[in-house]
């Protein structure tokens, strides 16, 4: 979502000066003037003679030459570009297939050790007593390290409890199971998330801070038109990447080397430091190839564990999450309770809409006792609402946080994204119109959205300048109207199938999503079809682009169908795949046909955009097939009441 975002200049200048300096180094070796150098296909040609020089022959002399300034180099025209904008297979590709590529489960080294961590079951929670002699009977286990306790604000820190050490994986988990721990649970132990979604859901009713506020929202709903309302609620998700999380860390000497499957190097590294109380220039962090992130991995404290531990025996230690580790002691997207109302004028246009989100902020993790979400984490999805609507008003509340909040693929996109595009459709609905025209008209005519016209000064825009990456409602507009004909939208479909649709913009990409479902009358839902357009600005590799719209619907549709995170006592209740249940292959929709829109605006992020609009997508669809409104995630079994 970052990484073309903000290197295609600065890697197009690399390449830019890189060439310049061989030229020069060319020019040099042949007495002549540097015009008469021209670097192609790994070689530099005089143009004179045609005499070429390898750049393997030019390197050592052009390694010595001043680097130019970036200004006054010449950048390929995009007509002359031999890679960009076309398929390229990744180069670790044949590791991968082949099963030689590292993970970083792989990372083995001499001498190293291994440890399972039974961690508190309640957030925030200690070790009141424990019992480790049954452990240290286990054959391969050698000791046990009581973990730190963490304090507020959490960041990335560990998450305390005990670590079995043993000279095999299998020996510290066999070893953790025969541990007697008495915890003291803490603050959280009161967390039950069904009474927290009826807290959310209260909050969600009752005024909040203004966000955004253009017009006269309240004089707009005292008209005679209709107001329509819903609330919609999306539970807690959490990230489940394939490979779990595993770290490898060798304290000694007063250094640290880790090894982490970890999507931040530089977090790794001074979250490490921090650990061990060591200066981060003395901590060398070596990341992996990850088996799956979505943004867990992001968040390092599984590489503070194993620096803690090795410090500790003094010896290298791999820390090896186990799925149950993963699903219950996770970062968790947040859930949310939105409440939304829109005034209709007799005409059935749009005239005011009201919207309001609560959720257990992330800025809770780096700042103790925060309830309010902080400014940009509106931004994603919600303050910058595209509707052309003459009376909008954006609020949020504020939410007690019992659990880890993190960001998750597509962060709050993925639940605003769904209450917005669900709400569009009972406008439509409500309106007799077709909701692919009702929502054309709602976005309205092409334009530049100017959020400080509605008292927004501080949209984080992605980090990215809004001079650059405009709010453009043109392009939404042209991803709806593509996917929606490459679906063939309002064709006649059998009984029980319904089409249904979403658009959105996120990480400065805009999404459109069609998804064709079927609905037997037991409430069996099969997914023939979905298409998606996508609008990334410049497309560096066209393959990549396609397998994120493809993987990241996957990953909507997991948390639209089964996916869901519940506690009680503060405990997690979900532990494994069979109780957290991500899409199955059969669940998958038949095809997923991705079409990507041919542009020359700046290259904007693909990881995460292709997420929030599936969900909503999914549900309108099950609506026009079967009339049941879908308003809560999961739809589990929804369909079957």
């Amino acid at each position: 979502s970052r990484s073309v975002v903000k290197n295609f200049d600065r890697m197009r200048e690399f390449g830019a000066a890189a060439r310049t300096m061989l030229e020069q180094a060319a020019a040099k070796e042949w007495g002549v003037d540097v015009s008469e150098c021209q670097a192609k296909n790994h070689q530099v040609l005089r143009k004179d003679t045609g005499e070429a020089l390898d750049f393997g022959d030019l390197a050592a002399a052009a390694a010595e030459l001043e680097v130019p300034p970036a200004e006054s180099l010449k950048l390929k025209d995009r007509k002359d570009w031999r890679y960009i904008g076309k398929p390229v297979p990744i180069v670790d590709l044949d590791d991968m297939t082949h099963g030689t590529a590292i993970y970083g489960i792989d990372v083995t080294r001499p001498g190293m050790k291994h440890a399972s961590i039974e961690r508190p079951p309640v957030l925030l929670g200690t070790v009141k007593s424990y019992d480790d002699s049954e452990a240290l009977k286990v054959p391969g286990v050698e000791k046990v390290v009581r973990m730190p306790v963490p304090q507020e604000p959490l960041g990335f820190q560990a998450l305390g409890g005990l670590a079995v050490v043993a000279s095999n994986t299998w020996a510290a988990m066999e070893g953790r199971q025969k541990l007697k721990v008495e915890w003291q649970d803490g603050a959280n132990a009161v967390y039950e998330s069904a009474a927290y979604r009826k807290t959310l859901e209260a909050a969600a009713k009752k005024p909040g801070d203004i966000r955004r506020m253009h017009g006269d929202i309240e004089a707009a709903f005292k008209g005679d038109g209709k107001v329509i309302e819903a609330t919609y609620y999306s539970p807690h998700f959490v990230h489940a990447p394939m490979e779990v999380p595993a770290a490898v860390a060798d304290v000694k000497d007063g250094k640290c080397e880790i090894w982490a499957c970890c999507q931040d190097a530089q977090a790794l590294r001074s979250t490490v430091a921090a650990a061990i109380g060591m200066d981060e220039a003395n901590v060398t962090a070596r990341v992996t190839l990850l088996g799956g992130a979505f943004g867990r991995k992001s968040k390092p404290d599984f590489g503070a564990e194993a620096a803690i531990v090795s410090k500790a025996i003094g010896e290298p230690v791999k820390v090896t999450w186990t799925r149950e580790d993963d699903v219950r002691n996770g970062y968790y997207h947040a859930a949310a309770a939105q409440y939304v109302r829109a005034a209709l004028d007799d005409k059935g246009k749009t005239t005011a809409w009201h919207h309001r989100t609560v959720f257990p902020p992330i800025m809770s993790l780096f700042v103790p006792g925060q309830k309010k979400p902080g400014t940009w984490e509106l931004d994603f999805g919600l303050t910058d609402l595209p509707y052309e609507i003459p009376n909008i008003c954006i609020e949020s509340g504020e939410a007690d946080v019992h659990v880890r909040i993190g960001w998750k693929r597509s962060v709050q996109n993925i639940f605003h994204a769904f209450a917005i595009n669900s709400f569009t459709n009972e406008l439509a609905a409500a309106a007799g119109r077709d909701h692919r025209d009702y929502l054309l008209e709602l976005i309205g005519a092409d334009r530049h959205i100017d959020l400080a016209k509605g008292g927004v000064e501080d949209y984080f825009n992605y980090d990215n300048s809004l001079e650059t990456y405009p709010i453009d409602t043109g392009r939404l507009t042209n991803v709806l109207k593509l996917a929606t004909e490459k679906a063939g939208w309002g064709r006649e479909l059998p009984a029980r199938s319904g089409m249904g649709l979403a658009v959105h913009r996120s990480f400065l990409a805009y999404v459109a999503t069609v998804v064709e479902v079927e609905v037997s009358a037991r409430g069996e839902l099969t997914i023939p079809a979905a298409w998606v357009a996508i609008d990334a600005g410049t497309v560096v590799n066209p393959d990549h682009v396609r397998a994120q719209c493809e993987g990241g619907s996957v990953y909507g549709l997991s948390c639209a169908l089964n996916a869901e995170i519940t506690a009680t006592g503060g405990i997690i209740d979900q532990e494994n795949f069979d109780t957290y249940r991500v899409a199955r292959i059969g669940e998958a929709p038949k095809s997923i046909t991705v079409h990507i829109v041919d542009s020359t605006e700046p290259p904007a992020g693909v990881g995460e955009p292709p997420t929030p609009p599936f969900a909503p997508a999914l549900c309108n669809a099950i609506y026009e097939a079967t009339g049941k409104r879908i308003r809560t995630l999961p739809i589990g079994d929804q369909l079957r009441a």
